[in-house]
């Protein structure tokens, strides 16, 4: 064979394996593919997410109490963001009543009332 004939058996060969490759990856991605969802499904998942995003928007936009305990209430963020800027005016106040609410927050629930114990 002359060097000529060699090289492009050579191309052929290197071409046909690349091409035997593409086939086969090909073939993998449209046989191993997982199947689509039923529509009963996608409807489930699409239901719940609007919940979700209901739910989100109602947090955000109006006023909740929490914890009327612990006097927690939630609020809309531009109000929240009102109030905090006018705290921050004097940073000593603002600094001492966030740290007395994180405390009263964080307080540890009272103990329940213990059982009496009938073998006594």
């Amino acid at each position: 064979m002359n060097d000529n004939s060699q090289k492009t058996a050579s191309l052929i060969g290197v071409l046909g394996a690349f091409l035997i490759v593409g086939i086969l990856a090909f073939a993998m991605t449209r046989y191993l593919k997982p199947a689509p969802l039923n529509t009963a499904r996608i409807d489930e998942r699409r239901k719940a997410l609007q919940e979700v995003r209901a739910e989100s928007e109602k947090a955000l936009q109006n006023y909740e109490v929490i914890d009327p305990g612990k006097g927690m209430v939630r609020l809309r963020l531009d109000r929240a963001m009102e109030l905090t800027i006018e705290d921050y005016k004097n940073p000593m106040a603002a600094r001492t009543a966030l740290t007395a609410r994180a405390n009263k927050a964080a307080e540890p629930p009272p103990k329940p009332p213990e059982a009496p114990n009938k073998y006594e």
